[in-house]
């Protein structure tokens, strides 16, 4: 058997790896509502961290928060500038902006305080961009990235202000060292690829709740297409999922389309939850996962 080394490609093979049995007996029309730091929201499949969405379409990246807004579930964003931020938060939608590792912690700490003043409900950090592919410090559309130290995290968790999540989370290692440094919040991912056969993250997600427990949310991110995709993550005990890439050629089509395609994963991942006897998120079991071996 031939094998890939591509995460996106081991990322899928391993959602569809897994399989599920039924509990129709007592089972009841569920609700996907949820709360997240302290917002409640009609479902927890979430947007993801996407910045330059004006590749994609014009106004990319507002029509990205105006479907997450209408669609009333949480929105992330990634790099972008002060005014697009804004311009984003124009839209209602409830925010948590991402910032990348720029080797200069000023920089962090200044674009979190424009955040946090601008109306996000929460910031954090994409650590998997402290390196480039030859162990070298990273360098994204000019600006120069840099390692960060648990030392370093905990003072930006102290001056944040508001819950500080870290994002590109991938081992249990690292999920106790963002649970020491006080962050509220983890998300587990691969960031579509940026290393070979890395782990998927939803394999990765049993061992890291069990280094962190249930204090923190954990989200997933990578590869999530659809309800099922979804229901797989919350069934493993992850508190949120994020979508991207799949909702990214919707763009075109404006705010509406995405946050169609947003209700039309909620309703899959709720005709899932009814065959299985799951009234709540809070009901979710694992025990309901199979893996094949066939």
């Amino acid at each position: 058997m031939e094998y890939s080394s591509n995460p996106d490609r081991i990322t899928r093979d391993y959602f569809d790896s897994l399989i599920l049995e039924t509990r129709y007996l007592d089972s009841v029309s569920p609700t996907t509502e949820t709360s997240l730091f302290g917002h409640k929201f009609a479902t927890p499949i979430m947007t993801a961290a996407l910045s330059h969405l004006h590749n994609t379409a014009p106004d990319g990246m507002v029509i990205y928060a105006d479907g997450a807004n209408r669609a009333n579930t949480l929105h992330w964003v990634g790099m972008g500038s002060e005014q697009e931020l804004e311009d984003i938060l124009k839209t209602g939608a409830k925010t948590i902006k991402i910032i990348k590792p720029h080797a200069d912690n000023r920089v962090v700490l200044d674009k979190m305080e424009h955040a946090v003043k601008a109306g996000c409900i929460a910031v954090g950090m994409d650590i998997d961009h402290a390196f480039k592919a030859d162990g070298t410090p990273d360098n994204v559309f000019g600006l120069q990235m840099a390692p960060k130290s648990s030392a370093e995290l905990r003072d930006f968790v102290q001056a944040a202000g508001v819950p500080f999540v870290v994002k590109g989370v991938l081992s249990p290692r690292d999920a106790e060292k963002c649970a020491a440094a006080g962050c509220a919040g983890i998300v587990v991912s691969h960031h579509h690829g940026m290393m070979q056969y890395s782990l998927p993250p939803l394999m990765a997600l049993p061992d890291i709740l069990k280094a962190v427990g249930t204090d923190i949310p954990v989200f997933v991110d990578c590869g999530i297409e659809s309800g099922m995709d979804a229901y797989k993550c919350l069934a493993l005990g992850a508190a949120a999922v994020s979508v991207g890439r799949h909702l990214m050629p919707l763009l075109k089509d404006g705010a509406a389309a995405v946050a169609g395609r947003i209700g039309q994963m909620t309703d899959e991942l709720a005709g899932v939850m009814a065959r299985t006897g799951i009234a709540s998120l809070s009901d979710m079991d694992p025990s309901v996962i199979h893996y094949r071996n066939f």
